[in-house]
């Protein structure tokens, strides 16, 4: 999608607010929801629950790195770098929601050189990454689309039934020692390949009952968690509160 061109609005003229967005308040902090010129508003309340959580659990590591895949508007960057985080990495094929994410983060106070924004497949780029053996994060959140076919990405398709174990795998891999990772997906029939992903040693733990707020219970379904670790690392969920 083509970057709107018209003129922005300032607010206090510090931040952009686009033409037709309004800002709301979450979990202390500010991001941009955009109801009027747009199809995305910007903001998936299911995992408001999941934002806390990583926010929680960048508590472990003050000063840690956190890494969010497929990341939309960065709220989970903002989350995370309320935490503690110092250095955080938002990554989204999209330019437009990278831009939507800076400002999320500029909004809340989260700049400079420690937060970086890099638009790329994100496929590929985690490929590339788990290849090239230099970087970790001591926290990764993966919110992955349920099926894309963009003439953009490396792979041809993107189904997250059939190539969900790939992607936690090399995810799993760009963890720092004792890192962990969530990933979540909205496929209502999805069932993790727990087979093929312990005997690449990669432990998974089943935590959307505590990632569904009591206004979603009724629809409990709305979308999948898994917390994800490495099992020569030895975490537990009991040991993360989880």
């Amino acid at each position: 999608a083509a970057r709107d061109e018209r003129p922005a609005r300032r607010r206090d003229g510090r931040v952009e607010l686009p033409r037709g967005a309004h800002l709301v308040d979450e979990g202390g902090l500010t991001f941009e929801v955009n109801f009027s010129e747009r199809l995305d508003c910007g903001l998936f309340l299911d995992h408001r629950e999941t934002r806390s959580m990583l926010r929680e659990l960048m508590k472990r590591t003050p000063g840690g790195s956190f890494l969010n895949l497929f990341a939309y508007t960065g709220t989970a960057s903002c989350y995370a770098a309320d935490g503690g985080a110092g250095l955080t990495t938002t990554v989204d094929l999209s330019r437009p929601s990278l831009d939507w994410a800076r400002r999320n983060m500029e909004r809340n106070g989260f700049v400079g050189r420690n937060h970086e924004f890099i638009q790329a497949d994100v496929l590929q780029w985690v490929a590339d990454r788990r290849h090239e053996h230099r970087y970790t994060w001591d926290l990764i959140f993966c919110d992955v689309p349920t099926f894309s076919n963009s003439n953009r990405m490396h792979a041809s398709s993107w189904d997250v039934q059939r190539d969900h174990a790939d992607l936690i795998i090399s995810v799993s891999r760009l963890l720092s020692r004792g890192g962990c990772a969530i990933f979540s997906c909205n496929l209502r029939s999805f069932k993790p390949d727990i087979e093929t992903l312990e005997k690449a040693g990669v432990e998974l733990v089943d935590i959307t009952a505590k990632t569904i707020s009591e206004d979603f219970s009724r629809n409990p379904k709305i979308h999948h968690a898994y917390l994800v670790t490495r099992r020569e690392d030895g975490v537990t969920a009991r040991e993360l509160g989880l």
